[in-house]
């Protein structure tokens, strides 16, 4: 991870963050901290009741969040997909992180997530196209390594267990 303290995974809602990161926590033996549990925890209400009260609303959240964790180190950090709407956020992330971009395909993540249970996604799964065009650039230019979540997760595994040992 060129000697970064933290492992940072970013990418679209259902693009596999959440699930790579408790596999790769059990592989190299860190423990894995989500921000979304974390602002859940603190707030003592789910993210969907948190957006009630607005996006930007949870942003604030989310950010005071990364500010918090990322001073920590040893971590796989879990983050919600629109962490990287705010620059604060990754330059956050970035003192003390590699941050690696999981690239999923869109049809990939339809096929496989409740799009209804996801705030942001709640009006359709066009909106998912919609936010993969907002966000894509973004997304790479904030990473220092773009997994590609595309095939068995046996795969895709190894394929980060070799990117964080250079």
């Amino acid at each position: 991870m060129r000697n970064k303290a933290n492992l940072v995974l970013i990418g679209m809602p259902g693009s596999g963050k959440t699930t790579i990161g408790k596999l790769i926590s059990d592989k190299i033996n860190m423990k894995l901290f989500s921000i979304d549990d974390y602002i859940q925890n603190k707030e003592g209400k789910t993210i969907n009741d948190i957006f009630k009260f607005g996006e930007d609303y949870f942003r604030k959240l989310e950010s005071k969040a990364v500010e918090d964790i990322s001073k920590e180190t040893g971590l796989i950090i879990d983050t919600g997909g629109g962490v990287i709407k705010n620059p604060r956020n990754i330059e956050n992330l970035k003192k003390n992180g590699f941050i690696v971009f999981i690239n999923r395909p869109i049809d990939h993540i339809l096929s496989d997530i409740d799009v209804l249970s996801r705030p942001l996604l709640k009006d359709g799964k066009e909106k998912l196209y919609d936010l993969f065009k907002e966000r894509y650039n973004i997304y790479k230019n904030s990473c220092d390594y773009e997994l590609m979540n595309d095939s068995d997760l046996e795969v895709v595994l190894d394929r980060l267990t070799k990117a964080i040992e250079h």
